[in-house]
């Protein structure tokens, strides 16, 4: 089966059956009730996978939310990330149990490590465990570049099904997305509106190209991605542009397109953490 089969439509096969939205709701720096009340919005207006960290300090709000959305658990897809203080092998299976509460939940859809810590092997061997008990749907990393990526995978026998990273119209990362295709680990992306460090809803190549198909320039940037196959998690608490944010799945970029949003490719991070 490949994995990318769904990519057209709204969800994403992971490696292990797992199904996942391929569009999903980011909670970074969401807090409080206005952050509990953004996340409810979110689910009101469709999403389903909502992506939240240890290091957002925002997972009992997110579970709060889906605990008060009115929908049953099974639908929707939950993602959680453990961070350094978590690192190694009993300090992450301490974070498992944390999330797990805070969330209030008895099982997490992705589990992933924020970033490669120096003791990632043991937090994974922590997530493995729990991915056999069912405790976690599927289990992964993030941040890994594609040396780390293939450092890492020849430690255990379960592949990650996820690598969270860096990933927008400036800097695509092909080269790493086919490193993680050849082995079966789906690439999402994180901050693909690039948190403000480039003003990417004026980009005339995407505003242009908007206006053939109706649609604005963010929801050319995002679908520019899912597209080709990568998972976004964008984020917005203003409720019309968080429809807009999934309202990617009725227009199909040509080539043209997208070889035109490809001349904005500048190679480099706009973060300076994880470059390839």
């Amino acid at each position: 089966m490949n994995p990318w089969r769904c990519i057209m439509y709204h969800d994403i096969v992971l490696h292990n059956g797992v199904t996942m939205p391929a569009v999903g709701f980011g909670t970074w720096m969401l807090k409080g009730e206005a952050g509990k009340q953004a996340i409810l919005d979110a689910l009101a207006v469709g999403y389903r996978l909502i992506d939240t960290a240890h290091m957002y300090d925002n997972e009992a709000i997110v579970g709060q939310a889906v605990a008060e959305s009115g929908l049953d658990r099974e639908e929707v897809f939950i993602t959680t990330k453990l961070c350094r203080t978590r690192a190694g092998y009993e300090l992450a299976r301490q974070g498992i149990e944390e999330s797990l509460a805070r969330l209030q939940t008895d099982y997490i859809d992705l589990l992933l490590i924020h970033e490669p810590y120096d003791k990632a092997l043991d937090m994974y061997r922590a997530l493995t465990e729990a991915y056999r008990k069912g405790q976690v749907r599927a289990i992964g990393i993030s941040n890994f570049n594609a040396k780390q990526y293939l450092d890492f995978i020849g430690s255990y026998d379960i592949i990650p099904m996820v690598n969270q990273v860096e990933c927008h119209i400036y800097y695509r990362r092909k080269e790493l997305q086919q490193t993680l295709m050849s082995k079966g680990t789906q690439m999402q992306a994180w901050s693909p509106f690039t948190e403000g460090k480039k003003p990417i809803f004026q980009e005339p190549v995407l505003q242009a190209i908007g206006r053939q198909y109706g649609k604005t320039a963010a929801q050319v940037a995002l679908r520019y991605l899912v597209q080709q196959g990568i998972s976004v998690v964008p984020k917005s608490s203003h409720r019309e542009r968080m429809k807009e944010n999934l309202d990617i799945f009725d227009v199909t970029l040509t080539a043209r397109d997208i070889a035109r949003i490809q001349q904005l490719e500048t190679g480099k991070t706009l973060f300076g953490w994880y470059d390839d």
